[in-house]
């Protein structure tokens, strides 16, 4: 019966994952997968986490499953650092989840179980994000969010398309440090924006996966707690992924606030029973470290200041990138106003393949690169590299 299975395309991304380390050459450079390296080229562990860790290594007295919601204490430190302590006045369920992935899943079967019908996603999106919700059984509308040859956030098509949302659609949005593009949205688009939603009357699913790699903690929760405000209802998707450096603990939660405690309760008994369908218990182990760190005040200060050490550094080299290329591309000087990881280039996908096949440096197709791929001392090389084409 297994012959009767279309095969499926490999993902991309993972692709040049494979392509990637095959190339013998001493100068390539990786822009495609989606990981901070430091200036060493690694991807490091944090000191608070390895610092966690002893301690679970000393302490921890069983490995004992965790239950399909997993950790309450996690899942409610978790909330705490995203949504602030106003978080803890609206009526919230949550449960741990497999990474951000796993949170985004579990708010999509949320979303079919409770009748929703179609989800609108901005244009460009995470390439998974419509694969998730496909997977679910959601429709998928799109209104535009950034235009590439301009560098420039579409917020009034975004503004207009979404007036044609009906009562009870869900729309995704992006937390903050936006992936592909690192256009953000300015306080006043997310202050007009929550108002269209509650105004709709849409669900909101807020997509939180690099917090404190913008413009730092707190900031990059800004857009996403005046949403919160402004709507009876909402759904959160929470990564540890990059801010914690748990790539492959896959740590993460998803959250529900709702108009009252009863139906609070009533979406974590159903997020329960997803969970369990779907994968049993989540991994435990992300969990306990994030949990360890945030309810520390040591250990929490010098994550915190770890990781602002590695936004500043991901910032100059974005600024640095950009007042290289925009000697070739004008409109690459707002790169250098956008935020987090990565950027959207306006390249052809045979300038793509031009730069791999004669320089060694990768990316995808799109032209979507990791700027946290970069190694400050690169950033020239890599700039005249482009100036070649």
């Amino acid at each position: 019966m297994f012959d009767k299975l279309i095969h499926q395309p490999d993902d991309p991304l993972l692709a040049l994952i494979g392509l990637y380390r095959a190339d013998a050459r001493a100068g390539k450079v990786d822009l495609g997968v989606g990981v901070y390296r430091d200036e060493q080229g690694a991807t490091p562990i944090f000191r608070a986490v390895k610092a966690a860790e002893r301690r679970l290594v000393e302490n921890q007295a069983t490995k004992s499953y965790v239950g399909p919601e997993g950790d309450p204490v996690f899942v409610e430190r978790l909330w705490e650092l995203t949504a602030g302590a106003a978080g803890r006045e609206r009526p919230t369920a949550g449960v741990q989840t497999p990474g951000g992935s796993g949170a985004v899943r579990l708010a999509a079967d949320l979303l079919a179980r409770m009748g929703v019908k179609r989800i609108w996603l901005g244009v460009p999106t995470w390439p998974n994000h419509p694969a998730i919700f496909k997977a679910a059984g959601l429709a998928i509308a799109t209104h535009p969010y950034f235009d590439v040859p301009s560098q420039a956030i579409l917020f009034d098509q975004m503004a207009e398309a979404l007036k044609g949302a009906n009562a009870g659609d869900a729309v995704l949005l992006h937390a903050s440090c936006h992936n592909p593009s690192g256009g953000v949205l300015s306080s006043e688009q997310w202050t007009a924006l929550s108002a269209l939603i509650a105004e709709r009357g849409l669900i909101p699913l807020i997509d939180s996966a690099y917090q404190g790699f913008g413009k730092g903690l707190d900031a990059d929760s800004a857009g996403l707690r005046k949403v919160l405000a402004a709507v009876p209802e909402a759904l959160v998707a929470v990564s540890c992924s990059k801010n914690f450096g748990l790539y492959r603990e896959r740590t993460g939660a998803v959250y529900a606030v709702a108009s009252s405690k009863d139906a609070a309760q009533s979406v974590r008994t159903n997020f329960v029973s997803i969970a369990r369908a779907n994968y049993s218990m989540p991994p435990d182990h992300g969990a306990a470290i994030v949990s360890e760190i945030l309810g520390d005040e040591a250990l929490k200060a010098d994550w915190m200041a770890e990781l602002e050490t590695m936004r500043r550094r991901v910032a100059s080299i974005r600024v640095k990138l950009a007042a290289g290329l925009s000697r070739r591309w004008q409109v690459l000087t707002a790169m250098a106003e956008q935020e987090g990881m990565f950027s959207l280039l306006p390249l052809e996908e045979a300038d793509v393949l031009r730069l791999r096949h004669d320089h060694g440096i990768y990316m995808p197709g799109s032209a979507r690169i990791n700027i946290a791929g970069l190694k400050t001392a690169e950033v020239d090389a890599v700039v005249e590299k482009f100036l070649s084409l």
